[in-house]
């Protein structure tokens, strides 16, 4: 269904009409399945506790208050300073990329988002698309051992654009895993321990689960890359991946999916922040639906942002030209709010820029 609606893309292009985001949200709603509505911005309650589905756990509150908690914190306005370039990029891991926001891992798409696409044609047009678009996305993995065969060819074929994300398996599995992201060239790895909390993750053969700082530290000393460490929720959890060895943390809960009635992510990004003190780089998702959100993250003290579920609206929507559209409206939202409070470039958002 979805090559059939890119007939709409060709269309546009011999019009020599980019896509807009209206269009791409349009075209996703006939095709991402029956329990994404492809809302104009995600914030969780049209879906709620839907799992299967983009949904959260329990009563669906934790991926709402995600996206409520960024709303509340306003941005402060100055534009009595010097006119000047804006510069959005940002430096990670030896690489420049255009923006500090990436793509955000999604599995089982086929489950959750419906017969459009699968694990390997979704990755497949993410990370080409993201690469062109001068971000990386970081890639999904999942029971079937081929999601993560096809997402390292993706990285792969994309000069190692992408960061895979590997669940928390055995120390067996995993080792396998990691041959691949470095056959990937990939430059960076992560792993969302928080994923110890899906459902599809227990009882299976071999175990997945939650680590201990030793484990985390012998999955480290595997990966041999910038290895990230999604699912920070507090304090002593930074403290904990500090001591493994991690060079990132994802301050996330896993968009409400792993646990109900948790704290927003942009209610424990500062205190976090404060506490590893620049020992670490640290991202931030959960509830990002804007370029104005991406500067609250950043004046709070993230290095970058991860999105994820309005990727997959962007790829169901339009695939590379969906991606391309969403990175661009991300992206001038980013450089208007930068404007207009009076900074230009990501080290001038600073904890002044907003107002909590």
């Amino acid at each position: 269904c979805l090559s059939r609606g890119l007939g709409d893309v060709y269309k546009r292009q011999r019009r020599n009409r980019p896509m807009n985001y209206t269009e791409c949200i349009e075209q996703a709603r006939g095709r991402i399945g029956s329990y994404c509505k492809a809302c104009w911005e995600c914030n969780g309650r049209a879906c709620k506790n839907q799992m299967p589905g983009p949904g959260a756990k329990g009563i669906g509150d934790t991926a709402i208050r995600n996206y409520d908690k960024w709303k509340e914190i306003r941005v402060q306005m100055d534009t009595l300073v010097e006119n000047r370039p804006y510069d959005t990029t940002l430096e990670l891991f030896g690489r420049t990329f255009q923006y500090p926001f990436f793509a955000g891992p999604v599995g089982a798409v086929q489950l959750h988002y419906g017969d459009c696409l699968n694990d390997i044609s979704y990755n497949d047009i993410l990370v080409s698309a993201c690469a062109a678009s001068g971000i990386a996305a970081f890639t999904g993995d999942g029971t079937d051992s081929n999601v993560m065969v096809a997402a390292t060819k993706a990285i792969k074929n994309a000069g190692g654009l992408g960061i895979p994300t590997v669940k928390p398996w055995n120390i067996e599995v995993i080792r396998e895993k990691m041959a691949m992201v470095k056959d990937s060239g990939a430059f960076a790895v992560a792993m969302d321990i928080d994923a110890a909390g899906l459902p599809f993750l227990k009882n299976l053969t071999p175990p997945a689960g939650s680590k201990s700082v030793e484990d985390l530290r012998e999955v480290k000393q595997a990966a041999g890359l910038p290895f990230i460490v999604k699912g920070i929720m507090t304090v002593k959890g930074a403290m904990k991946a500090k001591e493994a060895g991690a060079d990132a943390i994802v301050v996330s809960n896993h968009g409400g999916r792993v646990l109900d009635q948790c704290p927003a992510t942009a209610e424990v990004l500062e205190e976090i922040v404060n506490a590893v003190d620049g020992s670490m780089k640290i991202f931030v998702d959960g509830g990002i639906r804007s370029g104005v959100d991406v500067f609250k993250a950043l004046a709070l003290g993230a290095d970058a942002v991860i999105i994820a579920r309005p990727f997959v609206t962007a790829v169901y929507g339009g695939a590379q030209e969906g991606v391309e559209t969403y990175v661009n409206k991300i992206g001038s939202e980013l450089k208007d709010t930068m404007a207009m409070c009076g900074v230009a470039s990501l080290k001038e958002i600073t904890r002044d820029c907003v107002r909590v």
